[in-house]
């Protein structure tokens, strides 16, 4: 379907719908926003056709969602990149799969953990042996970094929101939430025993879709000795397929813990987490055993 076939010529749901197409071109652009970037790698992850998934790309190129960057010369190869225009996609994308979680697999409760025989936790653990992909996130101080320093084992834990008093109110019905509490004593455990980590070897890093400047109250009004991430843009939501709930207008990501390894590959994974404080001892005991090795 092309917008030219779209009869409602000013709204931005039929036009996005006449790029997008069908749901292959959803699946392509989770596939690239995930590391999947190689016409044969993207056939095989898809199980799509080599005909449909060539007119699909084509038509992403055509529209300014991805670019070609070449790889090889002789035989021409590309990889398959977002533009500005498909990272915009992703917090869509972020949004789809919330959607699909809560309202089509489960019972459309509003909720911010999982059972651990859930499809989410199945597709969480699933990460341990991905590369987490190429992407930097902007830090609580304005700098920017990937989510895992490279050549270093990076713990990396994501919380719903930490909020510092005054600075700003807490999302509506926030302590209704199952699992929505519990970030601030996570964050502080996580500093008391930030020497113990990187006693072992490995970094501390919090990431939230919070902006940073609400990252920057919270961790200045809590002393954190290591950074905070925002993943306000969904890009790492959406790249590695991460679980979310909605609360305060805001997509924002179920409490989990990943243990990345010095070439960014997800080595362990803690979900669900329902002991913030106790999840903060056994992923120091993670890392000792396996770094330590």
């Amino acid at each position: 379907m092309r917008r030219a076939d779209l009869g409602d010529a000013d709204c931005g749901i039929a036009q996005a719908l006449g790029v997008l197409g069908d749901w292959w071109t959803f699946l392509i652009v989770r596939e690239v926003a995930g590391g999947t970037t190689r016409f044969d790698a993207l056939q095989r992850e898809l199980g799509v056709s080599r005909r449909a998934l060539t007119e699909r790309l084509g038509g992403l190129v055509e529209q300014g969602v991805l670019h070609r960057r070449p790889y090889s010369a002789h035989p021409p190869r590309h990889d398959y990149l977002l533009t500005g225009k498909g990272e915009a996609l992703l917090p869509v994308l972020v949004a789809l799969q919330d959607w699909g979680t809560r309202h089509v697999m489960g019972d459309g409760g509003l909720t911010a953990i999982a059972a651990a025989d859930s499809a989410e936790a199945r597709r969480v653990h699933r990460l341990v042996g991905r590369r987490v992909p190429d992407m930097t996130l902007r830090r609580h101080d304005g700098g920017e970094e990937p989510p895992a320093p490279p050549g270093r084992w990076t713990v990396l834990y994501l919380f719903p929101g930490a909020f510092a008093p005054g600075a700003q109110g807490l999302p509506p019905a926030w302590g209704e939430i199952p699992g929505a509490v519990g970030c601030t004593l996570e964050s502080r455990t996580y500093a008391d025993r930030h020497e113990l980590f990187h006693a072992a070897g490995a970094e501390v890093r919090g990431a939230s879709t919070q902006r940073p400047d609400q990252l920057r109250a919270f961790a200045e009004h809590a002393r954190l000795p290591y950074p905070l991430l925002s993943d306000e843009d969904g890009r790492l939501g959406a790249g590695l397929l991460l679980p979310t709930f909605r609360a305060g207008g805001v997509q924002r990501f179920k409490r989990l813990t990943l243990l990345i390894d010095p070439e960014s590959v997800v080595r362990a994974v803690q979900f669900p987490v329902t002991d913030p404080a106790g999840s903060v001892d056994g992923m120091l005991d993670e890392v000792r055993r396996r770094v330590s090795r």
